[in-house]
């Protein structure tokens, strides 16, 4: 009996882990897209409220609203104190295939979509942990009650792909 359970188990483990394989020193992808892990919106409630700091040496600001309708939406501005805004991002955590998906639709400092009006970027959830989020090339880890490090796999157009590292503080009224 506990021979079959240990296989079913093993069994169980190497067909989740085959699903994904490491993208970057702190990302993954999902290798696997009919083996994504069930996943419901309240599992990642806790990235709700403002957020603020630093990524692609500028700032940022990042907001997402509590889990409601099996979805969250977010917003986030980058920008440079005395240049302006670089970009917006529009953000979507939804249920998903019974998994979670994070949508992006990107803007430029005059509101311009970078994506088609049809098009979006859609990373699929690879894996929650207890205090991570790992999405295919996009891993948010909660370092703290107020931060986390977000790790976005970004491909360059040499095709190479590097990995950016976000830091985020809590804001808090």
């Amino acid at each position: 009996m506990m021979k079959i359970l240990l296989t079913w188990l093993l069994l169980i483990l190497s067909t989740s882990l085959m699903a994904q394989s490491k993208k970057t020193a702190h990302t993954y992808r999902l290798d696997d897209p009919n083996k994504r892990p069930p996943a419901k919106i309240q599992q990642v409630a806790w990235l709700a409220g403002s957020w603020s700091g630093t990524a692609f040496g500028q700032q940022f600001e990042e907001v997402w609203n509590p889990p409601s309708a099996g979805s969250m939406v977010g917003m986030f501005k980058l920008y440079d104190e005395n240049k302006g805004v670089n970009f917006y991002e529009l953000m979507l955590l939804v249920e998903q295939e019974e998994s979670l998906s994070l949508l992006v639709k990107h803007f430029s400092a005059d509101f311009v979509s970078w994506e088609s009006k049809e098009e979006h970027i859609n990373f699929k959830l690879v894996a929650i942990e207890d205090q991570a989020i790992h999405f295919s090339g996009l891993s948010f880890y909660r370092t703290g009650a107020d931060t986390m490090d977000v790790y976005l796999a970004m491909r360059m157009k040499d095709e190479t792909v590097r990995e950016e590292k976000m830091l985020f503080h809590r804001q808090r009224p």
